[in-house]
């Protein structure tokens, strides 16, 4: 999907951390990767080398991300995370130990009621994770 093309895409406003954090985010996960990137040149609004926008999927999903050269009084918040549906135990156990390194974790890995195995992480750039392992069907 291009970004021009109808669709939903999950937008990530970083402020100079976004080549970073994609990069990291892609690395995770399999059927993940950078799609397209446009840095900020000179004289332009943004850093020079930072994004000006990029695209990447994360196990096939559509992302896109900037660096926003205007100063926000806000951030991410775990009032919204990314949910993901892990495809084995040592996938999540994977992703949720990288996700925890230098991040703040919401819900310790674990079983509870609605899962038997769940974690939830707010990764060390501010987005957060929910990360379960589905019952097998």
């Amino acid at each position: 999907m291009s970004d021009t093309q109808p669709g939903i895409s999950t937008f990530l406003m970083f402020e100079g951390q976004a080549e970073e954090a994609m990069n990291f985010y892609v690395s995770l996960f399999d059927r993940s990767e950078v799609t397209s990137i446009k840095r900020y040149g000179p004289g332009e609004a943004g850093a020079e080398g930072t994004v000006m926008h990029a695209s990447f999927t994360i196990k096939g999903a559509s992302f896109m991300c900037i660096d926003s050269h205007v100063k926000h009084g806000f951030s991410f918040t775990p009032s919204i995370s990314l949910y993901v549906n892990c495809t084995s135990e040592a996938e999540l156990d994977t992703v949720f130990e990288q996700l925890s390194q230098g991040g703040n974790v919401l819900m310790p890995l674990g079983e509870y009621p609605f899962s038997r195995k769940f974690g939830w992480v707010a990764d060390r750039f501010g987005v957060t994770w929910q990360l379960n392992l589905p019952d097998p069907e």
